[in-house]
């Protein structure tokens, strides 16, 4: 998550609750924070689902991407990666006719390949991400949103692997993020009700 929203340092709610500031900076986040971002997320296809999401994020406020979620969903067979990997070029002109979704060909050009490439994955899409979830010793909780890095080593590793099997729209900031949404690592600030028990 790098959307530097309603200042750097942890924000109390209404409830009461203290949050990573961009929690309380749009109605959406506030259950997508509390619930999701930073959760342990395991499923091929759910991690799917995200590399695509994370995708149509570049360059684009993760706001934009969440509201549209369901449609995404929609467009793209629920993110199911076996129906997404037979996609045609009817499927690909619908998509870029859907007004619901970004409708960036290089992005769901992108969608429709990182679904062929993630049925090559031998041992499948979860275990390879989950390969590169560093160890959680040693990482002390970040105190404000200055202390979260853009990316890691661990990040560009993955992104360079995803990349050597076909997968696009993959850099080691997305796949930072990927990481953080799909609770590789928690970023959740160290005052942050939302922050797992080490």
């Amino acid at each position: 998550m790098s959307e530097p929203a309603a200042g750097r340092s942890p924000l109390t709610g209404d409830d009461g609750l203290a949050r990573c500031p961009w929690a309380l900076s749009a109605p959406e986040y506030l259950p997508y924070h509390d619930t999701e971002w930073g959760r342990p997320l395991h499923g091929d296809d759910a991690l799917y689902e995200r590399v695509c999401l994370e995708a149509f994020q570049s360059g684009l406020s993760w706001l934009t991407i969440l509201r549209r979620r369901e449609a995404f969903r929609a467009a793209f067979a629920g993110f199911r990666i076996e129906r997404v990997a037979a996609f045609t070029d009817a499927d690909r002109e619908r998509l870029l006719g859907d007004a619901a979704i970004i409708r960036n060909r290089a992005k769901i050009d992108a969608a429709i390949a990182n679904a062929r490439a993630a049925l090559e994955v031998d041992g499948g899409l979860d275990r390879l991400i989950w390969s590169y979830a560093p160890e959680p010793a040693g990482r002390s909780a970040p105190s404000t949103l200055d202390d979260v890095p853009g990316s890691t080593p661990e990040s560009a590793a993955l992104a360079k692997d995803l990349k050597r099997r076909g997968f696009r729209f993959v850099g080691p900031t997305t796949a930072y993020a990927l990481m953080q949404a799909c609770g590789l690592v928690d970023d959740h600030l160290a005052a942050c009700h939302a922050r797992r028990a080490a």
